[in-house]
């Protein structure tokens, strides 16, 4: 059975869809833009604060389902500029640890609201 999952803590999904959703023990987290969800604005403008906003998104939501980033088995970048990888995958660094969770990177035509970058997440919630 799915169960939707919602925190304040990150910004509320703007259409249709769930910040993310728990099939038994696996969390599939939405694309995460890098909205502040205490302003509802970017968390900045350059690329590195909007990756760190992201992540912090998909960390809280993991939060309220009881999982952290070290649950995290998959992850899927979505950049406004491949040449922001690097600046990106320093920020990204600091979020996970090893063995990081497998990744796939894009550069995209455009993303909602200008963003420069967006972040999926599949997390599995293992025993601690």
């Amino acid at each position: 059975m799915n169960k939707a999952l919602h925190t304040d803590n990150a910004p509320a999904a703007i259409g249709p869809y769930s910040q993310a959703v728990q099939a038994e023990k696996t969390i599939y987290v939405s694309g995460q833009l890098p909205v502040d969800p205490a302003t509802g604005e970017f968390a900045g403008e350059d690329i590195k604060a909007q990756t760190k906003q992201s992540l912090t998104n998909i960390k809280n939501i993991l939060a309220s389902a009881g999982a952290d980033m070290s649950d995290v088995t998959k992850t899927t970048v979505l950049l406004q500029d491949i040449a922001d990888f690097g600046a990106m995958n320093e920020v990204y660094a600091e979020f996970f640890t090893e063995p990081y969770p497998a990744r796939a990177a894009f550069q995209v035509a455009a993303l909602p609201k200008g963003a420069k970058v967006e972040i999926e997440a599949v997390a599995v919630i293992s025993e601690k």
